[in-house]
């Protein structure tokens, strides 16, 4: 039997890959020294994998910044603003460029916005979407895949390139033009692809995986056509070469037989996510293919159950024999932390629930364990299966009080006292904003002064009453260079947060923590997700202090920052003894109590943040119903416990909202802010033909760019946007936190911002 790892983590078991990326944009080391960082943390995964005795090693799966970033680099799909850019560069394959794909660029002359990003599949890793247009010239600019290949065969290992297929590469994009068919950018493309493989076939690769995960979502038939061409017209290019067709995060379902008939060697399924799935394979698999079963979770950090994963493996080889299947990780590891050895610290992770984990590392030895059990080592498979009987007993998981309060819950919990229209007046009455009121999303610059200042206070360097002092001086800062902007609804900064998830889940029963735990989000993004492994409540108010102490320097309202039950549990760890909905629901209610505290305290603007709301929606269009109820609903009793007079924010990014729409206005939010700045308003469009009742803030600048945009061009999107919806409703916002970004581009842009929002009132006003 052979084991397959799908991809590993690539940003290092210290993030040293985002360190050197920040390090290189801000000139501090050379592109030779960036280079270095990677050469040396592909090296070390590669002699991991080695290491452990996996056979299928991947390559490639490494990026600088983002998988899909790097395939539209290799195939030469160059959104059309950065060809001026790419022209006058020595070399097309320049970081300049891909750097300035992903983040934006405003120099030399040059000034282009960067690609749009959004969620990949159901996850919280951000991709760059591919831009199609007919004016595109694919080639072959760079082949990264090769290179990368070929290093690790310096080092005398044989690796398993991996490449995203070229109908996902498509199906993941923005077609930019109308008239531009999926089959025609197909055919321009498969030529690149061609390219690349006949490379790795003459180089010397015997395993190419590429990877087509749009096959476990809902396609037409047009589109189930793409997969036959592609896959036909790739193996008669490459017969030397076995190639690996990968789906995961979901189960193949109608396009079961599709899957199986296409001219590939083997065919890897998620058995985390789909376990159902294996008897409709099985039963209808072809004799010259390989099956490879994800069974242990890419996903999730808990220790794989050994007799269920068994289970599926036997079932496999009962139907194909031992060397026609092959253990394997459902998805790549990439969206696990790297090594569970690197938590050290009792006091963060206790013994008791590190011994229920693994990480990327151990997942790996998951693998080869399975394999070993399946040729005799029992004593592996009874060690597994008493720490399985261990969790599944453990007194501090249930807390009954939490379970009696979630079983009271009536339909009143979720009702706000009026209807929108009712509560919009006593909101105008109470806060009198002007028109176009401006405001952010919460957080402002982490500093290295703030980061330092609140790792001192954690490892004891300095003591609480000189960290809350430099906590309030910083609040106090930014409440006055909101107030200088003239900026209408304020926030407190979140200077004592590390994470918007995080900070909360540390002040919740029900959570621990880690301390190396860190995942990619996008480029040098990183977080580290909290875990949950029991039961939710809320012990103390966990914001209002911070709050409170906010406003009292202001005259203005000042916003209280939350985030939402259902963001908490898609960014977190989530247990995997209870469905996903009771434990939004208890997470949910802990919001809840937080909510009613800070109106208590005065706070009037509540925002309850929900940007993973999209992201959790299930994959399958049949499955959405019943996951957007119980997450309406838990949103919904998070913030039902207030006032009318109190205005309830929520916050949503990188999201694609046309077939949810009806469910984002049955959250009954008063005001939604949303990204729409690398979209150009087109995400709002949705919004106005829905007739949508509430009121809209599209994000008119892009914080994840380092580029400040210019007073006229929110105000052109502006203007698009009172195209659009009642002027009344449209709030003004950056499209997101400005936590990453620096200071003086943050005062920049929101100088701009402010000003634009001042001339639409003046233009408003002229045409009244």
């Amino acid at each position: 039997m052979q084991t397959n790892i799908l991809g590993y983590p690539r940003i290092g078991s210290n993030r040293e890959l985002k360190k050197a990326n920040e390090a290189y944009w801000a000139g501090k080391i050379s592109l030779e020294k960036l280079q270095l960082t990677a050469r040396q943390l592909r090296r070390q995964n590669w002699e991991t994998l080695h290491n452990a005795g996996i056979d299928l090693i991947p390559s490639n799966d490494f990026s600088y910044y983002d998988q899909i970033l790097d395939m539209c680099v290799m195939t030469g799909t160059i959104p059309a603003r950065f060809k001026a850019l790419k022209e006058s560069l020595v070399t097309p394959s320049s970081p300049e460029l891909y750097f300035a794909m992903a983040r934006g660029y405003q120099k030399n002359g040059f000034d282009a916005t960067a690609m749009e990003m959004t969620k990949w599949f159901d996850t919280n890793y951000h991709y760059l979407v591919p831009e199609f247009d007919a004016s595109q010239k694919y080639q072959l600019l760079y082949n990264k895949c090769l290179d990368e290949f070929k290093e690790a065969l310096s080092l005398g290992i044989q690796t398993k390139p991996v490449l995203i297929g070229p109908v996902s590469f498509i199906l993941s994009g923005k077609i930019k033009e109308e008239g531009l068919q999926t089959a025609g950018l197909l055919d321009k493309l498969l030529p690149v692809y061609i390219q690349l493989l006949q490379s790795l076939q003459q180089a010397g690769a015997t395993w190419v995986q590429l990877d087509e995960p749009t096959l476990v979502l809902d396609q037409t038939p047009e589109h189930q056509e793409l997969f036959h061409y592609a896959y036909t017209q790739i193996r008669e290019a490459v017969p030397a070469l076995k190639i690996l067709l990968a789906t995961y995060f979901g189960g193949l379902q109608d396009n079961t037989s599709l899957a199986i008939q296409l001219p590939v060697d083997a065919l890897h399924i998620d058995l985390v996510r789909a376990p159902e799935q294996l008897d409709d394979i099985l039963a209808a698999f072809p004799e010259n293919l390989q099956l490879s079963v994800g069974v242990v979770n890419g996903r999730n950090i808990w220790k794989n159950n050994y007799e269920q994963s068994l289970q599926l493996i036997h079932k496999a080889i009962a139907a194909l024999g031992k060397d026609r299947v092959m253990i394997a990780t459902s998805c790549s590891l990439l969206h696990t932390p790297y090594d569970l050895d690197l938590e050290t610290d009792e006091t963060v992770l206790t013994p008791q629930i590190k011994n229920w984990m693994a990480f990327a590392k151990q997942k790996v030895h998951e693998v080869i364990a399975l394999k070993d059990i399946i040729a005799g080592n029992d004593t592996l498979l009874k060690d597994n299966q008493a720490t399985m009987l261990e969790r599944s007993t453990a007194a501090i998981i249930h807390k009954p009080a939490v379970k009696a309060r979630l079983a009271a819950l009536t339909a009143a919990d979720a009702q706000r006292k009026s209807t929108f229209p009712a509560r919009q007046k006593a909101q105008e009455e109470i806060l009198k904003l002007p028109l176009f009121p401006t405001t952010t999303i919460g957080s402002f610059p982490q500093t290295e002064d703030i980061r330092k200042l609140r790792a001192d206070f954690k490892k004891g360097v300095i003591n609480r009453e000189e960290y809350e002092k430099d906590i309030r001086k910083a609040i106090q800062d930014s409440v006055q260079l909101q107030e200088n902007l003239r900026i209408d609804v304020l926030v407190h900064g979140e200077f004592e947060r590390n994470d918007m998830v995080e900070y909360f889940g540390e002040q919740l029963e029900g959570f621990v923590f880690t301390k190396n735990g860190w995942v990619q989000s996008y480029g040098s993004r990183c977080v580290k997700p909290p875990v949950i492994y029991g039961d939710v409540q809320r012990s103390a108010p966990m914001t209002v202090e911070w709050s409170s102490y906010a406003q009292s320097l202001t005259n203005k309202p000042m916003k209280g920052m939350l985030t939402g039950p259902v963001t908490i549990l898609q960014w977190s760890f989530v247990r995997d003894d209870q469905p996903r909905s009771e434990t939004t629901l208890q997470i949910a209610l802990a919001i809840r109590d937080e909510v009613v505290d800070l109106e208590k305290a005065g706070i009037r603007v509540i925002q309850v943040d929900e940007p993973a709301i999209r992201e959790g929606l299930p994959l399958r269009e049949a499955d959405w119903q019943t996951y957007l109820d119980w997450a309406v609903k838990a949103f919904r009793i998070s913030v039902s416990g207030v006032e009318d007079a109190t205005q309830i924010h929520t916050h949503m990014c990188y999201s694609e909202f046309n077939d949810i729409i009806s469910n984002i206005a049955a959250m009954d939010a008063d005001v939604i802010t949303i990204e729409t700045s690398r979209s150009q308003m087109e995400l709002l469009e949705v919004f106005s033909t829905f007739r949508y009742p509430y009121e809209i803030g599209p994000g008119v600048y892009d914080i994840h760019s380092p580029r400040v945009p210019t007073v006229e061009e929110m105000t052109v999107l502006l203007e698009k946007a009172t195209q659009l919806l009642p002027a009344r409703n449209i709030w003004v916002n950056p499209d997101c936190g400005l936590k990453t970004r620096k200071w003086p581009e943050t005062e920049q842009a929101l100088r701009n911002m402010v000003a634009a929002a001042r001339n639409m009132r003046v233009a408003i006003t002229a045409t009244a």
